[in-house]
């Protein structure tokens, strides 16, 4: 396993209103930080945040691969409700469960105060997140796995439905008069993929297709779409499941002569792009800023006013379909590490 490292800190200063107002008030403060690397972690508060409360220390581990930008987003959010309260924040990462196991043990082993986790593949990191809460540090899950958040002892789930999220993309195919789907899967055993897939397929008319790629080889991922795509010429639509494999299906749409639709859920100013240029039509948006954002900030509520969100149930930051119409205001987000 590679080893957890602080990166520099650095301070933001932002309003002390909380969440809305904050987010108005400092957004145009954040500049967002690159994606840590595998198992990197980021100090983000410097000790001289806003909230008059003490310090302390939330740990978040992922089960991004490396380059992924809608962590990189993820991470802004964080990093600016830390700034704002007081919290010193440690960010790793790992695509296999088994480590993103032991990275949370990590934390664990350094006494956070919190720890924000993902469920990408429960069962792997079942055991260390209950042992977390057994110990008496409170835990939110954010992005994947909501069912599992509750019984594994979190104090709430921030994300979307992926179920309802895919619905929504299959509508929308329907609508565009898409006949047979391509649902591209970029990480294997990743349960909230599969649930996006299944949406799809659940409201969709026509027939849908699920193919496996690895979404941390671009090469590879392009000639796997492009092999499918002109061996099976009734494709008219293709889904991807996060922003760089849209652009990435793009490409392996033009080699293989294919006229399908494109879609994609996320969003990065890659994508933005592409909706500006028509090349993907619409895109599904889950706002992984906020999923930070609130993370983080929820987390210091809790510990600053016993305070949870959400009784019981998800709080939710998607799905919002987004498309051309709303490149203009997107392009501004993006370009600003929010959205």
């Amino acid at each position: 396993m590679n080893g957890v490292r602080t990166a520099s800190p650095f301070t933001v200063r932002g309003s002390a209103v909380r969440c809305a107002a904050a987010l108005l008030t400092t957004l145009a403060l954040t500049t967002g930080c690159a994606a840590a690397g595998a198992q990197d972690a980021t100090d983000s508060s410097g000790g001289t945040g806003n909230a008059a409360t003490p310090h302390m220390t939330i740990g978040m581990v992922s089960h991004s691969g490396d380059g992924d930008t809608f962590w990189d987003i993820v991470q802004n959010g964080a990093e600016q409700a830390a700034a704002k309260d007081h919290v010193k924040f440690l960010y790793a990462h790992d695509k296999e469960g088994a480590q993103q196991a032991a990275l949370i043990q990590s934390y664990i082993d350094q006494k956070v105060d919190g720890l924000i986790v993902t469920l990408a593949k429960p069962e792997a990191v079942q055991a260390a997140v209950r042992k977390a809460v057994a110990r008496g540090i409170p835990v939110i899950t954010i992005n994947s796995g909501g069912e599992f958040s509750k019984a594994y002892g979190a104090l709430t789930h921030i994300g979307q439905d992926e179920s309802v999220a895919g619905r929504a993309v299959g509508e929308e195919l329907n609508k565009r008069h898409a006949k047979k789907t391509l649902c591209v899967i970029h990480e294997q055993g990743n349960v909230s993929l599969e649930d996006r897939c299944a949406g799809v397929r659940k409201a969709f008319h026509g027939t849908v297709e699920n193919l496996d790629v690895d979404g941390t080889n671009a090469p590879a991922s392009q000639s796997s779409v492009e092999a499918k795509l002109q061996s099976d010429k009734a494709i008219d639509a293709i889904v991807t499941l996060g922003a760089p494999m849209a652009a990435i299906s793009v490409k392996a749409k033009e080699q293989a002569g294919s006229s399908a639709q494109i879609a994609t859920f996320d969003l990065n100013s890659a994508v933005v792009k592409l909706l500006k240029a028509k090349d993907v039509t619409f895109a599904v948006d889950q706002q992984p800023y906020l999923q930070g954002y609130e993370a983080v900030d929820l987390l210091w509520l809790h510990r600053a006013n016993a305070d949870v969100l959400g009784g019981g149930k998800p709080v939710l930051t998607g799905p919002a379909l987004v498309s051309a119409k709303d490149v203009p205001k997107l392009t501004e987000y993006t370009g600003r590490g929010t959205r």
